[in-house]
């Protein structure tokens, strides 16, 4: 085996274990965050784990027997991890050469198009709701990450996440980018199903939506891979679009992009807290009108601005 494909299948395992076992790291530092601004003691940082082995080790109830409501959710959660090697952490992504923007954004949007059928899937009346919010904000979002991921490419002057985070590292932010960022930032909060964006889980509404029929090792897996996501997607505009500094060496690389990405979901947590949940209405004009700005970025990177 050549030295080239070792590394290749080094760094790949490397991204895809480190977000598998950070993602709920992550989600345990954000749960203490909002506990900590409600005045609550809150869980321990480790609670989500412990929530994973719990449901792990109940029974897999089932609302249906299709093929693919069975592999859903292993398959969201191998789609979630594809798309970890797909993006920069530390370096250039593993499997870079096996896809650019345009496959990245297809395997982003691929875990959520799984969630929204198992939630058809489900029988639930709830559960579709929920899938049916899901569809409606996967339309106004993913554009904006679309356009943000493409002003990169147009600056850099490659569809390539990696070639992207080279030429920022070598020539700083523009206005563009910096549009771009802030709408990629922006578009984070709704794939990370947070407030004021959690309108497909809605507790309080629709009983859980989405996931309301799913229990156990299932609702593990899917768990497992939401947390994964918005870890991977923090990844993404941190390495893409604030790539500095960078030191060259590996682990000091690594380390600081995770600290950066924690900064960013801190954020997206205290937004979280602060905010009441939007009406669906409201949810699709607000993206509209990231949309139109995330629209401005592109103009500016067209006039290489």
């Amino acid at each position: 085996m050549s030295g080239g494909l070792l590394q290749t299948l080094g760094l790949f395992l490397l991204n895809t274990a480190l977000v598998l076992l950070l993602a709920p790291l992550a989600e345990g530092v954000m749960r203490k965050l909002r506990a900590t601004i409600h005045s609550r003691l809150g869980p321990p940082v480790i609670q989500p784990y412990l929530d994973l082995l719990k449901l792990l080790g109940k029974e897999d109830l089932r609302t249906t027997r299709g093929a693919l409501y069975t592999v859903a959710p292993a398959l969201t959660l191998a789609t979630v991890l594809f798309l970890a090697a797909l993006v920069p952490l530390g370096t250039l992504p593993p499997l870079g050469f096996a896809g650019d923007v345009v496959v990245l954004i297809y395997v982003a949007t691929a875990s959520t198009v799984l969630l929204m059928l198992t939630a058809f899937a489900s029988g639930s009346p709830y559960a579709a709701i929920g899938g049916s919010r899901e569809m409606m904000l996967l339309l106004a979002v993913e554009p904006v990450m679309a356009v943000a991921l493409v002003v990169g490419a147009i600056k850099a002057g490659t569809l390539v996440t990696g070639g992207i985070m080279i030429w920022q590292r070598a020539n700083g932010p523009t206005i563009s980018t910096a549009i771009a960022a802030v709408a990629l930032l922006l578009a984070l909060q709704a794939q990370a199903g947070k407030l004021p964006f959690d309108i497909p889980e809605a507790d309080q509404e629709i009983m859980g939506g989405t996931l309301i029929e799913q229990s156990g090792p299932r609702l593990a897996m899917f768990r497992w891979a939401l947390w994964a996501k918005q870890l991977v997607l923090a990844l993404l505009l941190v390495e893409v679009f604030v790539p500095w500094p960078h030191f060259g060496v590996l682990p000091l690389d690594l380390v600081l992009a995770l600290v950066k990405a924690m900064v960013v979901l801190v954020v997206v947590a205290l937004v979280d807290v602060v905010t009441p949940r939007l009406r669906i209405d409201q949810a699709m004009s607000y993206y509209a009108k990231v949309a139109l700005a995330s629209l401005s970025a592109l103009a500016f990177a067209v006039i290489g601005m």
